[in-house]
């Protein structure tokens, strides 16, 4: 809708007044949460940048979500979107300083199952300070408008999260 503000822009916006800087962790979008961001000039200032943990076990060995966790549930859990959210801020640390906020998206975008659940069930995980959250999102629709909604609430989410602080 014209008019209507841009919502990475919107973000970068905020993260740069506020000296703030994020942390991003994906499995699902495979670094496209990371490159919207990315797409706005003066990112720089405030993105650290961004892991694609795509295989499971990149999730445990880079994130360090608990192998005992990854083993009971899989991959596809709201704590894994948590623990990927809040450890991504330290692994992507700049000059020994943390994030200040994680994002992570952890999911199935289909087309077919995994683990049992079926495509467009995603979780988004955001880490601000010691707030640490999954948001559950229910999508519809093929796999690359899964994705991109996703990038889309992941955007919203922080910025939803910011906006309430």
């Amino acid at each position: 809708m014209p008019g209507t503000p841009d919502p990475a822009a919107r973000l970068i916006g905020e993260l740069t007044r506020r000296g703030l800087r994020i942390a991003v962790a994906e499995s699902l979008t495979g670094g496209l949460v990371v490159a919207e961001l990315t797409r706005i000039p003066g990112a720089s200032v405030v993105v650290n940048g961004g892991v694609v943990a795509y295989d499971t076990a990149v999730k445990r060995s880079v994130l360090g979500v608990a192998a005992e966790l990854l083993a009971d549930e899989g991959p596809v859990h709201p704590e894994v979107a948590r623990q990927m959210a809040d450890h991504v801020r330290r692994v992507l640390a700049v000059a020994g300083r943390p994030a200040d906020i994680g994002v992570a998206t952890t999911g199935v975008a289909g087309p077919a199952e995994q683990d049992g659940k079926p495509a467009g069930t995603v979780y988004v995980g955001v880490a601000i300070g010691d707030e640490v959250e999954a948001i559950a999102l229910d999508l519809a629709g093929d796999r690359g408008e899964i994705r991109r909604e996703t990038v889309r609430r992941a955007i919203d989410a922080v910025l939803s999260r910011l906006d309430a602080g």
